[in-house]
């Protein structure tokens, strides 16, 4: 066992992270990507049978993607804040890159470009640059904080310009929102007047509603949301009929392992539709208890970077939270009908592959600023 190995007085590089290092919080996406890996066999198997991939196609394809992971998130975790800055960078223009390629020569599927074919492997390239760009606001707006005439909000408000730009040229509306909705959030945690608050709701207000008219998917999925009777149920709304049917059938205590019915005809069950596979299988209970990891990671980064005296990583730390819980709360709000549908993944729940490394990523910057360190060196 770890705390067996690692004394308080072990300075080694892996002790001195295990003593530094917030272990409630590993232990609880520990406890995700544990129920993840469990319920990719509950909701995988059918799906790649339908398919005519082999019964656990993508369970080993699950299992091999948490390997680099996990390894991710204690690599990461190991870093400085300044080394966490430098990542981001890095990250952030190779992200960049990474998204225009996709617009060239991405695979376009239900009309949009979002996944970029290296061979065998897909790749979301906004999966990754989430975490950087959030790292890189913080970093601005923490360097306006202590100095400022520095630039620090139009620089960030230039990097969302660009980010949002390429997303929307994809459409993905979905991650823009998150995205969006974290540079806000990071704004208010740095002070900004209620004035500019309330302009930056009001451009959101109107974005949104220039989306419904410019993006037809939109326009179409906001329509089913408010009036279910417009769409077909036996297509446009199938799955969030059957999500809901399987949310039903389960009950408190769920049917059973292997006996839920929505896997076998939901094309989606082991992606954005996981959670309804967990109430139809396992139960409200389960349910919660994914609620309340999810919860507990948010509430307790953010409880943790507020005893640190650094803007930056206050700011970063709360960025990263906030776009971890809103990608949890997105999907699990569309599997229950309470936002329209949006393609968006389950973090380390859902099937996914660079979703899942990005995911890593991002956690082990949240381990790594949430650290406890002495001296104003390790923070600046």
């Amino acid at each position: 066992m770890i705390p067996a190995t690692f004394t308080k007085r072990d300075n080694s590089l892996l002790g001195s992270w295990w003593w530094t290092m917030d272990r409630w919080t590993l232990g609880a996406i520990f406890a995700i990507i544990g129920l993840g890996v469990l319920l990719s066999f509950a909701a995988s198997p059918p799906v790649a049978e339908r398919l005519n991939l082999g019964t656990f196609f993508f369970v080993k394809r699950h299992l091999i993607m948490v390997i680099p992971t996990v390894l991710m998130i204690v690599g990461i975790s190991l870093l400085s804040p300044r080394q966490i800055r430098r990542l981001a960078v890095l990250l952030y223009g190779v992200g960049i890159g990474l998204l225009i390629m996709t617009l060239l020569s991405g695979a376009e599927i239900k009309g949009a470009r979002r996944w970029l074919m290296i061979g065998s492997l897909s790749i979301q390239s906004s999966e990754f640059i989430k975490p950087a760009f959030t790292i890189l606001v913080a970093w601005m707006l923490a360097e306006k904080y202590r100095n400022p005439p520095f630039p620090g909000l139009l620089i960030s408000l230039s990097l969302l310009g660009l980010l949002v730009l390429l997303l929307l040229l994809q459409p993905d509306l979905g991650m823009t929102l998150v995205v969006v909705s974290t540079w806000i959030g990071q704004l208010f945690i740095a002070g900004m007047p209620l004035l500019w608050m309330g302009f930056l709701a009001a451009s959101g207000i109107i974005g949104l509603c220039g989306a419904y008219f410019l993006f037809p998917h939109v326009s179409r999925r906001i329509d089913q949301f408010l009036d279910p009777s417009s769409g077909d149920p036996r297509h446009d709304l199938y799955q969030v009929h059957q999500s809901l049917e399987a949310f039903k059938n389960g009950g408190f205590f769920g049917k059973g392992p292997g006996e839920g019915i929505i896997k076998r005809h939901v094309p989606d069950a082991h992606a954005d539709f996981v959670f309804s596979v967990a109430g139809e299988e396992f139960g409200l209970i389960v349910c919660l208890i994914l609620v309340g990891l999810f919860a507990f990671v948010v509430v307790r980064s953010l409880l943790r970077a507020m005893q640190t005296s650094s803007a930056f990583v206050i700011m970063a730390t709360a960025g990263l939270a906030i776009q971890f819980g809103l990608q949890a709360f997105v999907n699990m709000a569309s599997a229950l009908h309470l936002i329209p549908t949006k393609g968006m993944t389950m973090p380390f729940i859902s099937y996914g592959g660079s979703s899942l490394i990005a995911l890593g990523m991002g956690m082990g910057m949240l381990l790594s600023l949430t650290r406890r360190r002495h001296g104003l060196t390790e923070v600046l």
